[in-house]
């Protein structure tokens, strides 16, 4: 049986999808020009040798935590800065949150990707701005959501005209604490008819699992995207990748390390190639 055809969708100047696996990938938020500089180069270093498409994620503001005191980021201005330069000097497309809807202009001035947290997934005004800004989209499905109604978020975006989306699974919240992951609902992301991106970190997340803070099993990241990838459901795929996140602001029990990624990386693309050469199960 011939694969079937894949959506895409236009990132700067990539074509991502169609068939071929792509990489969102970076720390979880931003600290240090250097830090944001060097981990930019190495992956893409990484992904220019298999070929893989690449946009580097950070984010400005961590605006959802779990105590007032923790951490956040620099701030739009700031990280929009820093952003920038990423992208210029760099020379990969970027990846931030967005927050508000008076966000989404600014901040598509400097970045080619404005994501929409899973948390904020329905919030109806902000989709809207981020699709009127004119660059692609990702919108993260939210952990209390159904996969099938991600059909509705999608349509509020390109309600704007705007068909640069991306759709992304990041888990399901399980009692408390704990997330599962549907690895059937990745083929209800695809009927919204846009690329379908795993988010591997984020799904290994134990919200609030540390006496406030957001704990994480970072081993099972790797188990789950090559598991991701193996249903042939997948476009995409989301790490947040530290040199030394068990010393991060923001998500370092489920980011994995920077120099733990060549072997995860190849380790989900052997899956992808099988899958394509038609020897693993469909």
């Amino acid at each position: 049986m011939p694969p079937k055809s894949r959506p895409t969708c236009r990132i700067a100047d990539l074509t991502v999808g169609g068939g071929e696996l792509f990489l969102i990938a970076g720390p979880c938020v931003l600290e240090s020009r250097e830090l944001a500089l060097s981990t930019a180069e190495a992956l893409r270093e990484l992904c220019a040798t298999r070929g893989v498409p690449f946009v580097f994620k950070s984010s400005f503001d961590k605006a959802n935590r779990t105590k007032a005191s923790s951490g956040r980021g620099p701030g739009l201005d700031d990280g929009l800065t820093l952003l920038d330069e990423v992208r210029r000097r760099v020379g990969v497309p970027v990846l931030t949150d967005v927050h508000l809807p008076d966000q989404c202009a600014s901040v598509a001035e400097v970045v080619d990707v404005l994501q929409i947290p899973a948390f904020l997934c329905r919030q109806t005004d902000l989709v809207l701005a981020a699709g009127a800004s004119g660059k692609a989209v990702n919108i993260k499905k939210g952990q209390f959501l159904a996969p099938w109604d991600m059909r509705h978020l999608t349509e509020k975006c390109t309600s704007t005209g705007n068909r640069d989306v991306l759709v992304t699974e990041r888990g399901t919240t399980f009692g408390y604490g704990r997330l599962v992951v549907d690895m059937t609902g990745l083929e209800d992301l695809t009927r919204t008819g846009h690329p379908v991106v795993f988010d591997a970190t984020h799904s290994v997340q134990r919200p609030g699992g540390l006496d406030g803070t957001t704990g994480g099993e970072r081993r099972l990241a790797p188990v789950l995207a090559r598991a991701a990838v193996a249903t042939g459901e997948v476009d995409g795929l989301f790490f947040e990748v530290h040199p030394d996140p068990d010393h991060a602001p923001s998500d370092g029990p489920n980011m994995v390390r920077l120099a733990d990624f060549a072997a995860i990386l190849d380790g989900v693309l052997a899956v992808h190639r099988a899958l394509r050469s038609g020897s693993h199960p469909s």
